[in-house]
């Protein structure tokens, strides 16, 4: 299965496209997507590979900068990539081009505060945005060089720059192609998909200053649109209650509910739901030390593309006892939080 990165799943736009309760307008808004998608997974496929067989034949990675440079451009509802290139995103009047700088310096610090990790890559990579993409298109993703956001329909979603989480999660994908390099199918798609929820969440949680107690856990609240509120969906995901009907795409809890060829916005469910436990477990913040564990856990071992929840558990509990061996709490809380769905 390709790498499609989307924060939307595509059944879900699919499901929504031949709801006949929604206009006509909006429905194709959602065949829209669905078809545009598909060109551009081909794209982050495409880059993967290439981050993949890059790192394997370089010599040695040169730091490009100290920090990153953060650069927007607005698409003008074009499909055009990147589009026209904006001097001063940081006072722009339009609020997609401002949210987007806003945001995406905000998780270059909040990786480089938290984790000390300078840029998507470490290497200091310009951490670019494209806004405006397409027509009411209803997605955001990561395909494989840069960022692009949709408007949204403004029915079922809004602009996808307003989602703080959403676009830490979608960095996070960049992320994890320059380190532990998922695939996007079975048990690694999952886990590529629960990665992003998991730092796009500390990422919402790092910039409220919110402790584990006070977080809500969702995933896409502020994305929703007026006609999703109405029909009782809140948010895409939730981390704490995964199968819960407020959700758009609700998920399964326990892994042994995840069955092949599941869609890794799916599949994500248990292990996005063991990061949540293994947190709450322990108090305090989510970027602490459990945090530190996934982090440690996805950069810290090179790339394992197909590896299993299995190992990815094991891996977390092993790495909890040895960045905190007079610590017993935050191993029986990454243990706690497991075990919760069967791992």
């Amino acid at each position: 299965m390709p790498c499609s990165c989307f924060i939307i799943p595509n059944d879900v736009l699919t499901k929504l496209s031949q709801d006949k309760k929604l206009s006509a307008s909006v429905r194709k808004r959602m065949v829209d997507t669905v078809q545009i998608s598909h060109e551009l997974r081909e794209l982050r496929n495409q880059a993967a590979r290439f981050t993949s067989v890059a790192a394997t034949r370089a010599d040695g990675l040169v730091t490009l900068a100290a920090a990153p440079s953060v650069t927007v451009y607005d698409c003008k509802h074009t499909q055009t990539l990147p589009g026209t290139p904006i001097p001063k995103p940081k006072t722009s009047s339009d609020g997609s081009v401002k949210r987007s700088f806003n945001q995406t310096s905000k998780v270059a610090k909040f990786y480089e505060q938290v984790f000390n990790r300078n840029s998507i890559d470490d290497h200091g990579m310009t951490m670019m945005s494209s806004v405006h993409f397409g027509q009411s298109y209803n997605n955001a993703m990561w395909n494989g060089s840069q960022m692009l956001y949709g408007d949204g329909d403004g029915s079922i979603f809004v602009d996808f720059t307003r989602g703080n989480d959403v676009i830490g999660h979608e960095l996070t994908h960049g992320v994890t192609q320059h380190s532990l390099q998922l695939a996007y199918s079975g048990d690694a798609g999952g886990l590529n998909e629960s990665i992003s929820d998991c730092f796009g969440s500390m990422f919402r949680q790092w910039e409220a200053n919110q402790n584990v107690k006070k977080a809500d856990w969702l995933i896409g609240r502020d994305i929703m649109g007026p006609g999703s509120k109405k029909k009782g969906f809140t948010c895409l995901r939730d981390m704490a209650d995964p199968a819960a009907k407020h959700c758009l795409a609700p998920q399964p809890t326990k892994y042994s509910q995840i069955t092949p060829g599941m869609d890794p916005h799916y599949s994500s469910g248990p292990p996005n739901l063991a990061f949540c436990t293994a947190c709450v477990t322990l108090g305090g913040n989510s970027w602490g030390p459990i945090g530190q564990v996934w982090y440690r856990s996805l950069t810290g071992f090179g790339p394992t593309p197909n590896m299993t929840m299995k190992a990815f558990a094991a891996r977390t509990r092993q790495v909890a006892h040895t960045m905190y061996p007079s610590t017993a709490a935050v191993s029986a809380a990454v243990n706690a939080g497991w075990t919760k769905v069967g791992l």
